[in-house]
């Protein structure tokens, strides 16, 4: 056996890969995780819910390129090896990460801002697309081929890892910039939210050192020695018909449905939480790394036992439980921050300092508002907005009234509840997540494996599950349900399970495609 192929062997491999691969989703994901102070800086902030949907498509935007990244690097990788493709991808992460941080905001070159933006989303999105089928070809590569799914779900792990390090880089630096804590705020939403971005350069860096010191796959090396090398991966992946069928059924009948778990559970729940609950900044994304914390071994536990029982039955059961169990979950994160029927019967003394008068641009009209922090019956402490339209008509004036209940704080218990919550959402992914990089791989023959395996992946993830945020958040934004949003991944996850039910094999043989 190769010598890679023990256990010290692999574990070098897993690690060398893993570092490397988790610093692109670091990459990729402060983005997402920054969408409603990017959404400040690069788009006109005359209508704040038209530039978070302006952000949340720039972030899509990153997702459905991801496909050509696929075919582009995924040939790459069949043609001249996977070691040195996804050394390629990562060094085109990196600088269009660093780059995204030095873009001058709107109110400097105006739209030249959100335009540079997509274009650098859209390099992250390509290089993404050509990252994971890498990685995940590489271990499983190395891998023994009864081990596949313990030893691939570790590199499953770095995307919600990734997402994991982006929210506690962001945190750190959000708290650090000023020993006032406001001012440390103010500070951050200004100029100091580029310093995630900026960072990642010298983890980059590190990780390229790495990777330049890893060996090429073992069974790719077999096959170029022996000069059976495919000539073209992109015909023979799609233009022979029994290939081809594997690619669409590893899309309809597995990626589709485990995307759109895999963004609901983590980047919905985190908008959701922050843009419709109204929560804390802080708290908003502390209550995801928690979750994230206690989920994320289960990643190897679902991998490992995918190598006993099979891996199709393992991915549709988290389907299954995400379709019936999303919108109950939803409610709850509703009714545990509705302070609405729970303020305190004692209101705050209000004094000139909590009222603000502004006027309307008709020159007549008037806009008061009143702020004031309180507490609710069930402790959660919040700020309430209160906005008066004053309209002026000879000797008449009448007032419409828009109430709002916006940073909330939640208590211990409310918190740790919400936790919970999202840990549920998390465990789903890990079902359909943690299996899947076996799946994919065994699903295709060696010389051609990357590229088949990261199209199909990147489609399903890319396009069907990295749009879940945007189009979610579009439908709360038409449709007075706040809970609309989540017929998108439920019909999703829907169509995916019945197909992979049905036509999935739960069982391939590891060494039929070797």
């Amino acid at each position: 056996m190769n010598q890679a192929s023990t256990s010290t062997g692999i574990w070098k491999v897993i690690g060398a890969s893993s570092v490397g691969t988790l610093i692109e989703w670091y990459d990729f994901y402060i983005f997402g995780s920054l969408a409603t102070v990017i959404a400040t800086q690069f788009f006109p902030n005359t209508n704040p819910t038209a530039a978070l949907l302006s952000t949340l498509a720039t972030f899509a935007a990153g997702f459905i390129v991801r496909p050509f990244g696929a075919l582009v690097f995924g040939r790459l990788g069949d043609l001249i090896g996977r070691k040195y493709t996804f050394l390629l991808t990562l060094v085109l992460m990196g600088g269009s990460t660093f780059a995204i941080g030095l873009v001058p905001g709107y109110e400097t070159i105006g739209f030249a801002a959100p335009i540079i933006v997509l274009l650098l989303r859209l390099l992250q999105g390509l290089a993404l697309g050509g990252e994971y089928g890498g990685a995940a070809t590489y271990v499983a590569e190395h891998a023994p081929p009864n081990r596949r799914g313990y030893f691939t779900s570790w590199i499953q792990t770095t995307a919600t890892l990734g997402l994991f390090v982006s929210l506690g880089v962001i945190l750190l630096t959000r708290h650090s910039l000023d020993p006032d804590p406001e001012e440390s705020i103010r500070k951050f939403n200004e100029w100091g939210w580029r310093i995630p971005f900026l960072v990642s350069i010298v983890l980059v860096i590190v990780s390229i050192y790495i990777r330049m010191k890893m060996n090429e796959s073992p069974l790719f090396a077999k096959l170029k020695e022996e000069g059976n090398l495919s000539t073209n991966p992109l015909k023979e992946s799609f233009g022979h018909r029994t290939n081809l069928k594997m690619v669409l059924l590893a899309l309809f009948g597995a990626t589709m449905g485990q995307g759109v778990v895999w963004y609901t559970g983590q980047f919905y729940a985190q908008s959701f939480i922050e843009n419709v609950c109204r929560i804390d900044f802080d708290q908003s994304r502390t209550i995801i790394i928690w979750a994230i914390l206690f989920a994320t071994p289960f990643f190897v536990v679902f991998g490992s036992w995918s190598d006993r029982v099979g891996r199709k039955w393992i991915m549709m059961a988290g389907m299954l439980i995400a379709i019936f169990s999303y919108r109950p979950i939803y409610k709850q994160f509703l009714l545990l921050s509705d302070v609405a029927a729970l303020e305190k019967v004692t209101a705050p003394t209000i004094t000139a300092s909590n009222i603000k008068k502004t006027a309307l641009s008709n020159g007549t009209d008037s806009l008061l508002t009143t702020t004031v922090h309180k507490t609710a019956l069930n402790g959660i402490r919040y700020k309430s907005v209160v906005s008066d339209t004053l309209f002026s008509s000879g000797q008449e004036q009448t007032t419409a009234t828009e109430i709002r209940y916006l940073e909330k704080k939640l208590d211990q218990s409310t918190y740790w509840k919400f936790v919970l919550l999202v840990f549920i959402q998390v465990l789903l992914v890990t079902m359909v997540y943690g299996p899947i990089a076996a799946f994919l791989v065994e699903l295709f023959p060696t010389k051609i494996r990357y590229t088949s395996m990261s199209l199909p992946y990147h489609i399903g993830n890319g396009v069907f599950g990295g749009l879940t945020p945007f189009i979610a958040t579009l439908l709360t934004t038409i449709y007075a349900d706040k809970l609309v949003g989540l017929w998108y991944p439920i019909a999703i996850a829907a169509v995916c399970l019945v197909i992979g039910a049905l036509y999935v094999s739960n069982r391939i043989d590891p060494n039929v495609n070797d």
